[in-house]
């Protein structure tokens, strides 16, 4: 596992980290989402000792985090850091050397990674020829060309069409499988509603939410429930204890008092006609982000 335990950092009078704490564990998604400045890469960075705490420590298996430690880290900057007049295929052979593979399987693993990517037809481009998508694909390759025990992603989808997104997804599951950690950042909050097992909001520096995502949907929902029926749903304005959030046509979206009873509210529908849905809402975690956040 690693972990983020009570991690501070300040730049110059501004306090950017706020006591950090969070784990990222083996073969799960993390999710880390926060607004721009709310302190995402500079806690990835700090991850990967780019950036020193000023106060609290990162550890990996209950032990801090050694340079030995870090080379098995396959980390993505969200500023693409590729040799723009390199190949995509020399540049894979290069980085993985550097982090000793022999050329056998630096070859077998670029090969792999060209090929689940849908790189093969520009593998022999330099980067700067690339489009932007293509040039994210091999900087996603890069991070993962030495078979890395934990991953660090800064906005890897960023430029991604949705195919793009979908392979990025599958190579990356594939990793969890193996048992390796992954933690990535997004904006893309769709994405990580499809893609997290685990999910980390900050906001201002500090974690105002973090846990497993069906354990945050439930610690945070509401009680709003939604309703479809044959004709108008109107009448749900004048049912005591109901308060409407959306209504259109024969679907509507409420909100119960505390002492108001969802069974009674449903018997009244039934007494109109057919139910065709009715049921609690879940929120999404956008929803919950937005709500964390502020």
């Amino acid at each position: 596992m690693l972990r983020l335990d009570g991690v501070s950092r300040r730049f110059g009078d501004r306090q950017v980290l706020h006591e950090v704490s969070f784990d990222v564990t083996a073969g799960r998604m993390t999710g880390f989402v926060g607004a721009n400045g709310a302190g995402k890469t500079t806690s990835m960075r700090i991850i990967m000792g780019v950036l020193a705490p000023d106060a609290g420590e990162v550890t990996w298996q209950g032990e801090r985090l050694t340079r030995a430690v870090r080379r098995r880290i396959g980390y993505m900057p969200e500023e693409r850091g590729l040799y723009p007049k390199m190949s995509v295929r020399d540049q894979l052979d290069y980085l993985g050397r550097l982090h000793g593979l022999g050329r056998d399987a630096v070859r077998r693993n670029a090969e792999e990674l060209i090929e689940r990517l849908s790189l093969g037809e520009r593998a022999g481009d330099p980067v700067e020829q690339l489009s932007l998508g293509n040039q994210q694909r091999a900087q996603i390759a890069a991070a993962l060309i030495h078979d890395p025990d934990i991953l660090v992603l800064d906005e890897p989808f960023s430029g991604l069409d949705p195919i793009a997104v979908d392979t990025v997804v599958d190579v990356l599951r594939e990793r969890t499988r193996r048992g390796v950690p992954v933690l990535f950042s997004s904006h893309q909050l769709d994405v990580v509603e499809r893609l997290c097992d685990d999910l980390v909001i900050i906001a201002g520096g500090r974690i105002r939410a973090a846990g497993g995502r069906a354990e945050l949907r439930a610690g945070h929902a509401l009680p709003r429930y939604a309703l479809t029926v044959d004709g108008d749903a109107g009448w749900l304005r004048d049912e005591p204890g109901v308060q409407l959030v959306d209504l259109d046509g024969a679907h509507a979206v409420f909100e119960l008092a505390p002492d108001a009873d969802d069974q009674r509210v449903l018997a009244a529908a039934l007494s109109r006609g057919p139910v065709r849905a009715f049921g609690p809402v879940t929120p999404s975690l956008a929803e919950i982000f937005r709500e964390v956040a502020r």
